[in-house]
């Protein structure tokens, strides 16, 4: 583990070197000892695939006993003292979501692209992509994007060349050896194989987002008709 400085007000922690199960497991129990620690000054803590960031109000870190010319060095101390016991079960519960995805068509114009990569047919990069268990490394880019993962090797495909104006919300997506979905209507360069009716992202629930780093997603092969229905019931 290695802490340090990102500008004036973040600290980075780095958990490990390789994006992996074991490190992204790591990087959410220290976010849960962060958390629980109630660091003075601590405003915000960045899950990343192999980093925490830890956002800081320098004047709250003063006023709470840090030397105004240390205030980095205040707080790395009192990260490390509590990511001292550091334990993967102290990490939140994750939670397990099945996320509908009506595959190809409209909603998926690089399906054909993913599997031309893979050297397979596009139902079994549909059977592939479906039947694999995926984690929530981080979220970002947009409210409630989760970058996922697990994608089998074999579906990794480059970004595209010139990425999309506006990609509807809903779609799912891969970029080299990740996936994800869109929560919300945004330009991007991810190749988009399918789009599902779940709602990512919900301003008008507590949290507002859907998924969390550490949660589990498996896909679900639903047909249009299916789509259509969940869409209108939402």
């Amino acid at each position: 583990m290695r802490i340090t400085p990102v500008g004036d007000g973040a600290l980075r922690i780095e958990l490990g070197e390789r994006i992996d199960e074991a490190t992204q497991q790591r990087v959410q129990a220290a976010c849960a000892a962060l958390d629980a620690a109630a660091i003075p000054g601590c405003t915000e803590l960045v899950p990343a695939y192999t980093t925490v960031t830890a956002h800081y109000d320098a004047l709250a870190a003063v006023a709470a006993g840090a030397p105004p010319d240390d205030v980095a060095g205040w707080l790395g101390a009192r990260a490390e003292l509590a990511l001292g016991k550091l334990s993967a079960k102290s990490a939140r519960k994750a939670v397990s979501v099945e996320i509908p995805v009506c595959y190809g068509g409209e909603f998926g114009p690089d399906l054909a692209r993913v599997a031309a990569q893979a050297k397979l047919p596009v139902e079994e990069v549909i059977k592939r992509h479906a039947s694999a268990s995926y984690t929530v490394a981080l979220v970002g880019f947009s409210p409630g994007f989760p970058y996922l993962s697990g994608l089998p090797p074999q579906l990794s495909t480059p970004r595209l060349a010139q990425p999309r104006a506006q990609v509807p919300a809903g779609s799912v997506g891969i970029a080299g050896a990740q996936t994800g979905v869109y929560p919300l209507a945004t330009p991007g360069g991810w190749n988009i194989i399918g789009r599902t009716p779940l709602r990512l992202f919900r301003p008008e629930q507590n949290p507002p987002v859907l998924l969390q780093p550490g949660d589990r997603v498996k896909f679900r092969t639903v047909t249009r008709e299916e789509f259509a229905r969940q869409e209108g019931a939402r």
